[in-house]
């Protein structure tokens, strides 16, 4: 397995400050070869046959490589919030599909 994607139909206030619509993973050996792109886009297409018009997504704001993906799908940076997981800093991402 190389990865995985999480595409959820709604938010709750939780999500909606951290977590989002999708979320993805990649095996970390399998890192930078582009997985993270094509789950991404395949992901996107999934939840715009849903009938979604717009997505959520998040990540770690030192997660440079999951940024880079997320803005390289069309994501355009909403918002910044601190987790009440970890106290990391969160950005926030939406994307029109």
């Amino acid at each position: 397995m190389l990865g995985r994607s999480t595409l959820r139909h709604w938010l709750n206030p939780a999500l909606e400050n951290e977590g989002g619509h999708i979320g993805y993973d990649i095996r970390h050996s399998e890192r930078r070869k582009g997985y993270g792109s094509l789950i991404l886009k395949f992901t996107l297409l999934k939840a715009k046959d849903l009938g979604l018009s717009r997505v959520l997504l998040t990540c770690d704001a030192d997660n440079i490589g999951s940024a880079q993906i997320i803005e390289n799908n069309s994501g355009v940076l909403s918002g910044r919030v601190v987790s009440e997981k970890n106290g990391k800093l969160i950005l926030q991402y939406w994307i029109e599909l």
